[in-house]
């Protein structure tokens, strides 16, 4: 029996059943999965044939350490990669994949001591680094003195800022969340709106907040094939970038007036694979991700 381990984080949390999801389809296919922290220093990485990075929801805070914990236990047996890790801990990777010809929205970086950017229009202010939504802002220009406020303490951190304008095509549509294994377009997801006007997002070290939330506002959807084309053509760049397919992705777009998609954010990391609202397709969300664990093992 092979034997993997899910990287996680302590303590475990009751919502967080799509790990559950995903070790009961290993079991089934023999393969053996066991949950652990990832900074459990007697974890024994080396005893596993793989280490699948899952709920780890608590390295944002503690980022060069997870890091670190990545490159301790290596390319051969850490998915997704540690280089591929690394990059997409850093959300500058958007201008990267706006060189690769991939639509990203007008972006701007504000340094700490900076020059800070006059609120003209609705826009949205979170740090570069970082998980589950922490310090992550929607803004009117009314509401310019908060906007402000954000930055100002983002850089007493001496963290770098990212500044993007609002679509309004969210309050519509929503964005669209594509998950594919392997490089394989799986199935997506429709995520509602959930930044409100002039409201900052508190951190969400365990996820439970986080996963409250989308309790409401995903839900399966069938994506356009454009949306597909792009989380395809997304994930091939990165492919060829690093030199191998990612293990899991979730790629999220905003539908623009045109139709024409706009990526929004390539989750490579820990994303949230929503394996439960997957589990009524033709091909389960759980069974498809643990058929790409699998062929890694091959």
């Amino acid at each position: 029996m092979s034997r993997i381990a899910f990287a996680t984080c302590s303590p475990r949390q009751p919502m967080w059943e799509d790990d559950q999801r995903a070790a009961d389809a290993l079991a089934e296919a023999g393969v053996e999965v066991d949950f652990i922290a990832w900074d459990n220093p007697d974890a024994g990485w080396e005893s596993y044939e793989r280490v699948v990075i899952r709920s780890a929801w608590d390295y944002g805070d503690r980022l060069e350490e997870f890091l670190a914990w990545t490159e301790k236990v290596g390319e051969q047996r850490l998915r997704n990669t540690p280089e591929v890790v690394r990059w997409n801990s850093d959300k500058r990777y958007l201008a990267e994949l706006d060189g690769g010809g991939m639509p990203v929205p007008p972006t701007l970086l504000v340094a700490p001591g900076g020059r800070v950017p006059e609120v003209t229009g609705e826009i949205v202010i979170k740090p570069i680094t970082g998980s589950g939504a922490r310090d992550t802002g929607r803004f009117t220009p009314e509401a310019a003195p908060a906007a402000l406020a954000l930055l100002e303490r983002l850089a007493a951190r001496d963290e770098i800022a990212m500044v993007q304008p609002y679509f309004d095509e969210i309050e519509l549509n929503g964005e669209t969340a594509a998950v594919l294994f392997g490089g394989r377009f799986a199935y997506a997801l429709n995520k509602g709106a959930f930044l409100a006007p002039d409201e900052v997002l508190p951190p969400d070290p365990t996820g439970a907040a986080a996963a409250a939330r989308d309790a409401q506002l995903v839900r399966p959807v069938e994506a356009l094939p454009q949306e597909v084309e792009l989380a395809e053509k997304t994930i091939a760049w990165i492919a060829a970038r690093f030199g191998r397919l990612p293990l899991f992705a979730r790629v999220d777009m905003v539908r623009t007036g045109s139709g024409q998609p706009v990526l929004m954010e390539v989750e490579l990391i820990e994303p949230c694979l929503y394996l439960g609202l997957a589990s009524g397709l033709e091909t389960p969300g759980a069974e498809a991700f643990a058929a790409a664990v699998i062929a890694e093992l091959s």
